[in-house]
């Protein structure tokens, strides 16, 4: 397979738009989790509506095999999936999702019960096929580019949270007086989240394919045998020949297994199941159910929320300084371990000790969490050719995905002896 990696007058354009590029990356990023962020921060307005059903964690334990079980369908039939239709898929999912939770609101007036619940379940599910179509497509597709843009989408994944964050400390300064204050503070989330969401079915479809360094990692990966770029080659005006056509070399085209992937970075995989496994277990259900009562009032799960949110940002642009990024793959097996110190430490600190700690804790789970995400996510793609690159950067969301599922099922053994298990 051939393809054109230069402009009309043969010039090679291999890095120009990087910074376009990365901020479109941040962009979709946002666009991957700002609906499901906007759900579980306004988890107080659910714990109102919907008292007895543990919400935070019936949501998210519904959530979760979807996005997991599509992952391991894509991830399995990664090479034969046009990459373009899957991700254009997942986010207009989001889209529609996010809009009828607004319209569900709006149409039982923000009243709870069971019919209700069960509707909100439902579109939850619909969260996690989107999640599982996007997350992977777009973590697989950036892994056969430069690392700077899957650190700008694992950014933008965590701004979306600390925004959601944000908003909610403005709208509960703004409307905790007024009349129905959490239910508007819902429906501005939903509203801006369904905005975010077309934005990035744009942006994706017509913007990105066509900035001249994603033409040059696309056909790259093209001329190394990888048949997911194609309709994104298409779209950018590139066209593609095969070996019928001429310029096909066998050897080049040659990839590793999934299988050999998968072995050759087993400590990767184990990393991200276990880094995002130690999250779940205390993020967002334990925050909300097991602190107890404290001086902040209802503003001490929206404090800890904001602090992982916003720490969660902050950490992922750390590894950007070479100083400071942790590029020894048994040192990030040591440090991910020791991260389920975690769990003792929130144990105690939610029975003895005093808010403080908590918010000192919860700072640093954010800050483990983005940190050792970005360091994993942007070393393993390394020494790979394009099509290995894509389908490792499936293989890897879905052990993300894997640790997120033990997480959330984990995070249930809190509510063990409180009585309402």
């Amino acid at each position: 397979m051939d393809v054109i990696t230069s402009d009309d007058n043969g010039a090679p354009r291999k890095n120009e738009g990087k910074h376009k590029a990365m901020a479109v990356c941040f962009f979709l990023g946002l666009g991957t989790l700002v609906s499901w962020n906007s759900m579980f921060t306004i988890g107080d307005y659910y714990y109102k509506l919907f008292p007895k059903y543990h919400p935070a964690r019936v949501l998210t334990l519904v959530y979760q095999p979807f996005a997991f079980g599509t992952t391991a369908i894509m991830a399995y039939n990664e090479a034969k999936i046009n990459t373009r239709m899957r991700n254009l898929c997942g986010f207009t999912l989001f889209f529609a999702s996010i809009f009828l939770v607004l319209v569900l609101d709006i149409a039982t007036s923000g009243k709870g019960g069971i019919g209700p619940y069960i509707g909100l379940c439902v579109l939850a599910g619909c969260f996690g096929l989107a999640h599982g179509l996007v997350h992977g497509g777009m973590v697989g597709d950036l892994s056969l580019m430069c690392p700077e843009f899957i650190q700008s989408y694992l950014a933008g994944s965590a701004a979306s949270g600390a925004l959601i964050s944000l908003l909610r400390v403005l709208t509960k300064v703004a409307f905790e007086k007024s009349y129905n204050g959490l239910r508007k503070g819902a429906i501005l989330f939903f509203t801006i989240s369904t905005i975010i969401e077309f934005m990035c079915i744009i942006l994706y479809a017509t913007y990105f394919p066509k900035l001249p360094i994603v033409k040059h990692y696309r056909s790259k990966a093209a001329f190394e045998g990888s048949k997911t770029v194609s309709a994104d080659l298409a779209a950018a005006g590139i066209q593609t020949r095969t070996h019928v056509q001429g310029g096909y070399d066998t050897k080049q085209q040659e990839r590793l297994s999934n299988k050999q992937l998968f072995l050759q970075n087993l400590d990767y995989a184990v990393d991200l199941f276990l880094i995002y496994a130690v999250t779940l277990s205390i993020f967002p259900g334990f925050l909300y159910e097991n602190t107890g009562s404290h001086h902040l009032g209802t503003w001490y799960p929206i404090v800890l929320i904001a602090m992982y949110s916003v720490v969660d940002l902050i950490s992922r642009y750390i590894p950007l300084v070479k100083l400071l990024k942790l590029e020894s793959r048994k040192a990030l097996v040591i440090v991910v371990l020791s991260r389920f110190l975690l769990i003792p430490a929130f144990y105690f600190t939610a029975k003895y000790g005093d808010q403080g700690w908590m918010i000192f804790l919860t700072f640093l789970l954010g800050l483990t969490n983005g940190y050792l995400a970005v360091c994993v996510l942007t070393m393993a793609p390394r020494g790979y050719k394009g099509p290995e690159q894509n389908a490792l950067g499936n293989l890897l969301v879905l052990c993300i995905l894997a640790g997120l599922f033990t997480g959330i099922v984990l995070d249930w053994l809190w509510l063990i002896g409180k009585g309402t298990f």
